[in-house]
């Protein structure tokens, strides 16, 4: 694709919508984690944590090839980390401590340094100890945007990060405030439970629905991004033809969702083109109620494109950028190494409420494993690997690999879905099997997507020697 001058205005017009990091003298650039306010109600702030102050963070963006610096200077009164979700980066820096690293000390900062090797949407955010999920929650989590040479042709990109909140009266987060002293953020029939939803959703930072207005026939560019930490979404599109062309950071053959809908869990990332309909008509992006969402709730746009103006000229068919050449199309699932992980809800403790930092709510294979126990396996680099996750509980959960992308698994063992992921999700009382090639050595953490179930102990690591 050739670009012209007004897809480089296009392009910036876009990266407006959130705003970007500053660099430092020494080419890296600063991002603050500390508290700031967000207007989540018309009658009051909300205090946050952020990037900056912001939620989401600064937007990253960087072309493929370049490296990224980034120094986190640590403003809470928490340690805290970052970690780069989707990015098939060095170890050093997956920023999952104490896995991978040290948890960042308050008014302590940590440089992260690699040149990420795919492109594509990838979200960052906390993920120190026992921080994460409230830290995540509060607000701290931002995107970064790969940039390949080869993009697919569109007039509009717009950069759609989904996140939601659960407040009280007072337009404040609701935390869970019967234990004694500090208040704890997550409760009980949270953290066992299908997670820490709100009812407030936002979209780069303000309540949805976000609106646009494109002419008709015009080419857009939707790359969503759900910085949710346990809500699990079904969005339809409607008005329009969507095709997906990317899934959790990863270019795939075009394609239409099945009833034009797709399920978005925690952490999620979909690049999605269509083009704009008929003069006075609207695309809309609808979050469905019922069981995939909060429990009451009721279709709703969150999204909006109305179609106005001089119709653009007709384009060819929507086609997704080329496959990416570092990922290996086929997987020997003859040779992989093969391994169940059985999911289960273990009891609370008697009469407790509130979730606490050493508190276990959940187990992977019997036990709560953490950085200083031996691996789920050790795998030498290159080895196939397929894994089953045998939901034995009765809610859903989004089974997370780091450092990798996997194929999910047909149930027939006659293939897999054509398009890769970074997470997948399990129904209650089901078995979804997935397969990799371990080829990213390290220590790599394998748990929960959903953070409230993993800061509750669904989780261990795996080592690529």
């Amino acid at each position: 694709m050739t670009l012209t001058r007004r897809h480089v205005l296009l392009g910036a017009t876009s990266s407006a919508l959130l705003p970007v990091c500053a660099r430092a003298q020494d080419e890296f650039r600063s991002l603050e984690a500390r508290t700031g306010k967000l207007r989540l109600a018309e009658t009051a702030e909300t205090d946050i944590l952020g990037g900056d102050g912001q939620s989401p963070g600064p937007l990253l963006r960087l072309k493929r090839g370049d490296e990224l610096r980034l120094r986190l200077v640590n403003k809470l009164n928490a340690p805290t980390s970052l970690h780069f979700r989707g990015i098939r980066g060095p170890n050093a820096f997956d920023g999952v401590a104490p896995l991978t690293q040290k948890a960042i000390a308050p008014g302590a900062s940590f440089d992260y340094r690699f040149t990420p090797p795919d492109a594509g949407v990838f979200l960052y955010h906390a993920h120190a100890d026992a921080n994460f999920a409230e830290q995540t929650a509060r607000g701290l989590h931002g995107l970064l945007i790969v940039d390949e040479p080869d993009a697919p042709e569109h007039d509009h990109e717009v950069v759609a990060v989904i996140a939601d909140w659960k407040l009280d009266n007072t337009a404040q987060l609701s935390a869970c405030s019967t234990t004694k002293g500090r208040e704890a953020f997550t409760s009980i029939e949270e953290a066992g439970g299908v997670g820490r939803i709100g009812a407030l959703i936002t979209i780069n930072g303000k309540p949805a629905p976000q609106a646009h207005s494109f002419a008709p026939g015009e080419r857009v560019w939707l790359r969503l991004a759900a910085a949710t930490t346990a809500r699990l979404m079904a969005l339809t599109f409607e008005g329009a033809q969507p095709f997906i062309t990317a899934i959790d950071g990863q270019n795939c053959d075009e394609f239409e969702p099945v009833q034009r809908s797709i399920p978005v869990g925690p952490g999620a990332r979909f690049d999605i083109m269509f083009d704009m309909p008929l003069e006075g008509q609207e695309m809309k992006v609808i979050l469905r109620g019922g069981t995939l969402g909060l429990a009451g709730e009721t279709d709703r746009a969150i999204i909006t494109f109305a179609s106005k103006g001089e119709k653009a000229k007709s384009r060819p068919p929507i086609k997704s950028a080329p496959a990416n050449p570092l990922v290996r199309p086929v997987i020997p699932l003859q040779n992989a190494k093969r391994l169940d992980l059985v999911i289960e809800r273990v009891p609370a403790p008697r009469n407790a409420q509130c979730l606490t930092s050493d508190m276990t709510l959940w187990k992977l294979n019997g036990k709560v494993m953490r950085a200083s126990d031996p691996p789920l396996f050790s795998v030498k680099r290159g080895t196939p690997v397929t894994l089953g996750f045998l939901n034995q509980s009765s809610v859903a959960h989004v089974m997370r690999l780091y450092g990798h992308v996997m194929r999910q698994l047909h149930l027939l063992d006659d293939g897999w879905e054509p398009y890769w992921r970074d997470s997948v999700i399990v129904a209650p009382g089901r078995t979804v099997r997935i397969a990799f090639v371990a080829d990213n050595p390290g220590r790599w953490r394998l748990g929960s997507g959903i953070l409230d179930h993993a800061v509750a102990g669904l989780g261990g690591w795996f080592e690529v020697t």
